[in-house]
């Protein structure tokens, strides 16, 4: 089954025929795709690459392809398609990537006809500190000519509109113990290119002004799963080159392009390591654990 992109009008009876978010898990679609080496070539480009891409698709990758293409009229102001079609239709305005789970089983490469099936595993609705909070985790299976490539659990968090008078959080602090230490500077067209090849029109990504206005953030927020691919790449490298075999991690505080900062590493055992992301003034961005 190849999965083809709802109108607005088959969205919005989709919503009125279920009445509880609990109601969309379950809910899947189908996308296939060729694994195509410009968007390779392009991934190399930005992540400032000395040799030519490689026909493989490198760790994080996976993340350029199988895109909604939805139409320019069916997007929500946030860049976002509206929601109530595959994912269930949450009422609140932020949507955030908060971390997940894969699984590596053998490698994408270009020329590959894959299958990505997604799959709403779990809805659940909870209130945190600033408000009411709706967690989505959508599960994914990556299958190519030679069985499955890719398992992944994504998940998702939907937010409140922050409060203004609300005291600031004092974050949770990274670790200082790391092994490996390397500096990032985000600039807006890092993060450009990022969602230029990962098809993505989310507005705290590309536009300042949106984002300061309408979502309160002090600058563009750097990509979670941009933030969790140079993680993957900085544990490969540290780990000799060794074969990624699972990957998780969590999302704890946004990073902004207003100034660097730090992904940080530190080996556990000789498969395995714990990685992490630094804001700039010490504050724990990304967690994660990587086992080879």
């Amino acid at each position: 089954m190849l999965y083809v992109p709802m109108t607005t009008e088959q969205s919005v009876k989709m919503t009125k025929s279920k009445k509880n978010l609990t109601d969309w898990i379950g809910s899947q679609e189908i996308r296939n795709e060729t694994i195509h080496q410009q968007a390779l070539d392009g991934f190399a480009a930005m992540m400032d690459d000395k040799e030519a891409a490689s026909a493989v698709v490198p760790a994080g990758g996976h993340w350029m392809y199988f895109q909604s293409t939805d139409a320019q009229s069916n997007l929500a102001v946030d860049g976002h398609s509206y929601k109530g079609g595959f994912l269930p239709p949450v009422d609140l305005p932020r949507r955030m990537w908060a971390g997940g789970r894969l699984a590596f089983d053998r490698p994408l490469i270009a020329g590959d006809e894959v299958q990505k099936s997604s799959t709403v595993k779990s809805v659940a609705e909870k209130e945190g500190r600033t408000g009411k909070l709706v967690f989505v985790t959508v599960a994914h299976e990556l299958t190519g000519p030679n069985g499955r490539c890719i398992h992944e659990e994504h998940d998702i968090v939907y937010r409140d509109a922050a409060d203004v008078n609300a005291p600031a959080k004092k974050p949770e602090m990274a670790p200082t113990n790391a092994d490996w230490v390397e500096t990032i500077t985000p600039d807006p067209v890092l993060l450009f290119r990022y969602s230029a090849l990962t098809f993505n029109g989310h507005r705290i990504h590309y536009d300042r002004d949106y984002v300061k206005n309408e979502e309160g953030y002090p600058g563009l927020i750097v990509h979670g799963p941009l933030i969790g691919t140079l993680l993957m790449k900085l544990a490969i490298e540290k780990m000799s080159g060794k074969s990624l075999k699972k990957f998780s991690f969590r999302n704890f505080n946004p990073v902004f392009d207003t100034a660097p900062f730090q992904i940080c590493g530190k080996q556990m055992d000789e498969n395995a390591c714990e990685v992490w992301a630094a804001g700039p003034d010490g504050e724990l961005a990304v967690s994660g654990t990587a086992q080879f």
